[in-house]
C-alpha cells in the first residue's frame, strides 16, 4: 500500500483556511460541489463515491447536503496544484486547478512504452532507469541520424515497434504502431517522443523518412514529451502515417526502414 502525503500548506491565515478543506481519506482538497455528511464532515467528490458512511464519524452520507458556505469560501482562495509536493509551485482557483493537474509538468510520468500493459509511474529521472530494467528488449542507437528498422511489418493485428535514440544528451523514443484507426482500414503510424519535459521537446525537431524504389515520403515535426504519450498523436494524426499499400512499397521483404534524423532548434 503506497502511503499518501499531504498537500503542502503555506503558513499563515491562508495555509489555516485551505487546510480546512483537506479530504481526511486521500489528504487532496474537498472542491465545489461540496458535500458533507449529517454531521457536517466533508470528503471529496472520488472519495465520497467509494464509502458507504463518513470516514470521520462513521455517520450516513445519504442523503447529499451541499455546504453553500464552504462552497463560498473555497472560490475566494488559490488551492496549490496536487503536484506541490514534487515541486510545483502554482496556487490556483479551484476551477483552474483540475485542468492545470492535467498538464503540469510535475505529474508524475507513466511508462512511455504503448499499449496497457506496464503499469509504472514515476520522476522523469526514473524513467530510463526503468526503461533499462523493465524493458530490456528495445535496442538503444546512438546518434542524431540513425535507421528505425522494422521487422515483420506483415504480422496480422495490433503490432508496434519501439526503439530508442540517444543524441544531443538526451534520450528519444521511437514508436511504430500498425492498428485501426477506423474499422477495416490499417494504418502505420510513426512518431518521436523526447524522455523530457514538453519545454525541453520545443527545443528539438526530428525527421521521418521513407526512402526507396525511387519513391520518397517524409514527415518533419517537434518531438513529442513523453507526457503526451503515443496515443494522442495517434488520434490527431500528428505523425508520420501511411497505409500498408504505401508500407509495402517501401519495404523489402517485409522490413521497413525509416531514416529518423533528430536536430536541435
Amino acid at each position: 500500500m503506497e502511503a499518501m502525503s499531504r498537500p503542502s500548506s503555506a503558513g499563515g491565515g491562508l495555509g489555516a483556511l485551505t487546510a480546512l478543506f483537506e479530504c481526511p481519506v486521500c489528504f487532496d482538497y474537498v472542491l465545489p460541489p461540496i458535500l458533507q455528511c449529517q454531521a457536517g464532515h466533508l470528503v471529496c467528490n472520488p472519495c465520497r463515491q467509494k464509502l458507504s458512511c463518513c470516514p470521520t464519524c462513521r455517520g450516513p452520507l445519504s442523503p447529499s447536503i451541499r455546504n453553500l458556505a464552504m462552497e463560498k469560501v473555497a472560490s475566494t482562495l488559490p488551492f496549490p496544484c496536487k503536484y506541490s509536493s514534487a515541486g510545483c509551485l502554482l496556487s490556483l482557483h479551484h476551477s483552474e486547478k483540475p485542468d492545470h493537474e492535467e498538464v503540469c509538468e510535475f505529474r508524475p510520468y507513466t511508462c512511455p512504452c504503448p499499449g496497457a500493459t506496464c503499469k509504472w509511474h514515476g520522476s522523469l529521472e526514473a524513467v530510463m532507469p526503468h526503461l533499462m530494467h523493465a524493458h530490456k528488449s528495445i535496442t538503444t542507437l546512438q546518434g542524431e541520424d540513425i535507421v528505425f528498422l522494422a521487422t515483420d511489418i506483415n504480422l496480422p493485428g495490433a503490432v508496434d515497434w519501439v526503439m530508442m535514440q540517444s543524441c544531443f544528451s538526451h534520450h528519444f523514443m521511437l514508436v511504430l504502431e500498425k492498428q485501426e484507426k477506423y474499422e477495416g482500414h490499417q494504418q502505420f503510424f510513426a512518431v518521436v517522443l523526447l524522455i523530457g519535459t514538453r519545454k525541453q521537446a520545443e527545443n528539438f525537431a526530428y525527421r521521418l523518412e521513407l526512402n526507396g524504389n525511387r519513391r520518397r515520403l517524409t514527415w518533419e515535426a517537434t518531438p513529442r514529451s513523453i507526457h503526451d504519450g503515443v496515443a494522442a498523436a495517434i488520434m490527431n494524426s500528428d505523425c508520420l502515417v501511411f497505409d500498408t499499400s504505401i508500407a509495402h512499397l517501401f519495404a523489402d521483404n517485409g522490413n521497413l526502414g525509416i531514416n529518423v534524423t533528430i536536430s536541435m532548434c
